[in-house]
């Protein structure tokens, strides 16, 4: 029988959200965004021409689109502790695996799998907050979790250049895998522990904040609600949620090739943008997660793509001195709080019983979006010359999915 250890009058379910922060440090800020500084001297050592760099991040978000369908399945047949971890163990080996590779094929083959792991982890650790939170505490303990993408992408700025600084350039690609890999199974380890699938298991309630007059804030919809109830309203939040995928890694993919080869910044400034990138990203999603519990979903959605339309405008138009700087930190502190949301309404929406599932197919919309979005934004940069073209086009789809955000029907009854 496993020793659960927690510290007095805090309730395990913040236990929950501290290996959910992990699960998503590993799998999305370590496994997924390290490529970014890591594929320029991993290309040049393996000789991949930009085609075949391309190749790799596409392989990778194709096997996280096949990592979300098995996702629900796979928690419905085992459970949320055992899917998660597997998917935090695949997502370490793999990323081992990619630096031992000596060619191509292997690189995109286990980077693939490096995507399969975090949707198989992401998808069942985002809806566990419905299993072990209220309404009213959601969105926080979402916004908690999705503080890991910014935690993961802050460390890498700083492990990265250290271990190059240490190993060599040419190799220390390789090096940065395989420390990264074992510190994703060491996290791997820690969730198997501390995970648990829903507050029952240990006599335990919701959490949920009490209200002033003693009564808990409903949600119209509830965990007995059949799911083909919420069916549009699941489309409507899918529809908003691919303006989002598109917008967001068009943003991330090359928002550096922008900085040094539109804007005249040099490498190593470009990489301390990624560190502040990664630092205010830790607070997008407890600020904007606390603020859906108190003014709404919609809202705040609608809050959120606003200003992450208007940093993709100051990219694309560069106005004024310093409007670089003021799009990274607007895009920094507010994109990452846009999974915790969906996470907390898909709950609200649809109850704690199929909010895996519903999570799952909100993904799928998300991943078509990161699918497409950076191809496309490729090709218009390719034609014209300059990312600015692709910048405005996502400012536009972040607009439809602000405007849409408040068309979502309320969730009090």
């Amino acid at each position: 029988m496993r020793m659960v250890f927690i510290l007095p009058k805090l309730h395990y379910g913040w236990y929950v959200v501290l290996a959910g922060t992990l699960t998503i440090v590993a799998v999305l800020g370590l496994g997924r965004f390290s490529l970014g500084m890591l594929l320029p001297s991993m290309g040049s050592d393996l000789g991949l021409g930009y085609s075949r760099m391309g190749f790799i991040g596409t392989g990778n978000f194709s096997g996280y689109l096949l990592g979300v369908l098995l996702s629900s399945r796979l928690v419905k047949r085992f459970d949320y502790r055992r899917v998660i971890t597997s998917g935090i163990f695949l997502v370490g080996i793999s990323m081992i695996i990619v630096g031992r590779a000596n060619g191509f094929w292997l690189v995109l083959t286990a980077f693939f799998f490096t995507g399969v792991g975090s949707g198989l982890a992401n998808v069942p650790v985002m809806g566990l907050v419905s299993q072990w939170f209220g309404s009213t505490l959601r969105g926080r303990a979402a916004g908690l979790m999705v503080s890991g993408i910014g935690l993961g992408i802050m460390l890498t700025g700083l492990l990265i250049p250290s271990v190059n600084n240490w190993v060599g350039q040419g190799q220390g690609w390789r090096t940065n895998w395989m420390i990264l890999g074992a510190l994703v199974l060491f996290i791997a380890v820690l969730c198997s522990f501390l995970i648990r699938n829903r507050p029952a298991e240990l006599g335990l309630q919701l959490v949920e904040r009490a209200e002033k007059n003693g009564e808990r804030k409903q949600s119209k919809f509830s965990g007995d609600t059949p799911f083909a109830t919420g069916k549009w309203t699941l489309f409507h939040l899918g529809g908003i949620y691919f303006c989002f995928g598109f917008s967001v890694v068009i943003y991330v993919t090359f928002v550096v090739t922008s900085l040094i080869n539109e804007y005249g910044f040099s490498e190593a400034v470009a990489g301390r943008f990624w560190v502040w990138f990664g630092f205010l990203g830790m607070f997008a999603g407890p600020i904007f997660g606390s603020l859906s519990d108190l003014a709404g979903r919609p809202r705040t959605l609608a809050l959120v793509y606003s200003l992450q339309g208007i940093s993709l405008l100051l990219l694309a138009l560069n106005p004024f001195n310093g409007s670089i700087y003021l799009s990274i930190a607007l895009f920094a502190l507010c994109a990452w709080s846009v999974p915790s949301i969906m996470a907390a309404a898909i709950g609200d929406y649809l109850g704690p019983l199929k909010a895996a599932v519903g999570f799952a197919t909100l993904t799928l919309f998300f991943s078509v979006g990161q699918i497409s979005g950076p191809a496309l934004a490729g090709v218009m940069a390719e034609q014209s010359g300059s990312f600015s073209n692709a910048y405005l086009l996502a400012g536009l789809l972040m607009a439809v999915g602000a405007v849409s955000s408040l068309f979502l029907p309320p969730m009090e009854s």
